[in-house]
């Protein structure tokens, strides 16, 4: 996947004029790389992108004499509006492995959730996997269709990787439960926009000026 970008000498508190351009200010970093490259793109191209691909499959930004292999590292969103603000990425290479995080995606319909007392719970979105880019999945997933016990636990040691990926999370963490409806149901929502992270933001790019 490519995303056409553009290099960028504006940095700190100014970049808010290039998102009133409908750009994003875009930083590149990485071991492989000798300093971080300042870069902007669409902001609808770079959505495009993400809804096809997600954060675990490499994307090479290309323009300007720019060619870098990346993955997202990082994506800030306003705090009130939800718009993108400011995404880093992180440099790779091809044949190199690489670690990142990637999505889990439950399959199929398990027999404990049909008489309504119990529900299936996910105790992780992601979990951290490495292996050379072109084998880096876009998700994980998970078939359910054999839970039919309520004590049911599911490790992430149960999960088989795609052939070529290592798990590098806890093997032992606990990736799935079974709850019974109507317990106290205290599933805390994690807050993808705390507040300060315009502040955030700009101080990442007012220290790399």
């Amino acid at each position: 996947m490519k995303l056409k970008v553009q290099n960028r000498d504006v940095l700190g508190k100014k970049v808010k004029k290039l998102r009133k351009e409908g750009l994003i200010p875009l930083v590149v970093y990485g071991k492989s790389i000798e300093a971080p490259l300042h870069l902007t793109c669409d902001r609808v191209e770079f959505i495009k992108l993400y809804k096809k691909v997600g954060v675990s499959t490499p994307i090479t930004l290309e323009g300007d004499g720019i060619e870098q292999m990346v993955l997202i590292n990082d994506m800030q969103l306003d705090p009130v509006s939800d718009i993108l603000l400011h995404v880093d990425f992180i440099a790779i290479k091809k044949g190199e492995k690489v670690s990142t995080e990637v999505n889990i995606v439950l399959t199929g319909e398990a027999p404990i959730e049909k008489n309504g007392e119990y529900q299936i719970q996910l105790l992780k979105d992601t979990i951290e996997v490495e292996a050379i880019p072109s084998k880096l999945p876009k998700e994980i997933t998970v078939d359910i269709s054999n839970i039919d016990d309520a004590a049911s636990t599911i490790h992430l040691s149960d999960i088989k990787m795609p052939t070529g990926v290592e798990l590098i999370s806890d093997a032992d963490q606990a990736l799935i439960t079974v709850s019974k409806l109507g317990g106290s149901g205290d599933e805390s929502e994690e807050d993808v926009n705390p507040a300060g992270e315009e502040q955030t933001e700009e101080s990442k790019e007012e220290a790399a000026e």
